[in-house]
């Protein structure tokens, strides 16, 4: 089912923006970008005019929004995921400015190094926070705290979400929950034998893994999924 998001233009990256992050071409993005959407994984994108080529042909660019741009990058480069944190970190603290999105290869480049210089301000500041509030018996739990990525536990929050649901369940989304390990083969073979065939969702790490019916799960490993929190 198609997600009903409504993103403003600060809570969304460009197609074009993606392309820089995972050094793919355009085209190739927009076109996973609009396989997802037709497919219900993420919402149908805006679209706004890039800038018009020397030929008069305006580039059409795709606004996406944050938790789609995880998924989007996960199907093309999942190595990549981490790099995509950085720049929603980045974006998110800085103050909003009234300016354009980079567009260009060379813009894009120079709003990273700005990021960057940016994120190396907010981790001093942070860092002397830490120092001169943390007491000497607590400072070391109060410096793991502070320095917790945010943007991780997005991505885990992410990966639950596309991995785990009452109906279905991946191995690994099972596996983070109970700490045990299970087999894959009795849960295909279960699903051979009623003619069953598993969903498939996207993985971060594997691009696309299979999510096994819940039922499978309660027959073959005495797992209910509908009750593991």
């Amino acid at each position: 089912m198609q997600s009903l998001i409504n993103a403003t233009p600060s809570q969304t990256i460009t197609s074009k923006q993606i392309a820089v992050v995972v050094e793919k071409r355009h085209d190739n993005v927009k076109r996973t970008i609009e396989n997802l959407a037709n497919q219900g994984v993420i919402s149908y994108p805006q679209v706004e005019d890039g800038i018009k080529a020397a030929n008069g042909v305006v580039e059409r660019l795709y606004l996406v929004s944050e938790r789609d741009s995880y998924i989007v990058v996960a199907q093309l480069c999942p190595e990549y995921t981490a790099k995509l944190v950085d720049y929603w970190m980045a974006t998110k603290n800085q103050v909003v400015q009234p300016v354009a999105l980079p567009i260009t290869y060379k813009e894009a480049l120079l709003a990273l190094v700005q990021s960057e210089e940016d994120k190396e301000c907010l981790a001093m500041e942070r860092d002397h926070a830490i120092a001169t509030k943390a007491q000497s018996g607590s400072k070391r739990e109060a410096t793991a705290m502070a320095t917790a990525s945010a943007a991780s536990r997005k991505v885990n929050a992410l990966q639950a979400e596309l991995g785990r649901c009452k109906s279905h369940a991946t191995i690994i989304a099972v596996q983070n929950v109970t700490g045990e390990s299970y087999k894959w083969q009795p849960l295909r073979k279960w699903c051979k034998e009623r003619g069953i065939k598993p969903i498939e969702v996207v993985d971060p790490r594997w691009g696309k893994v299979k999510s096994w019916p819940a039922q499978a799960w309660l027959e073959v490993h005495s797992v209910d999924i509908s009750t593991e929190h």
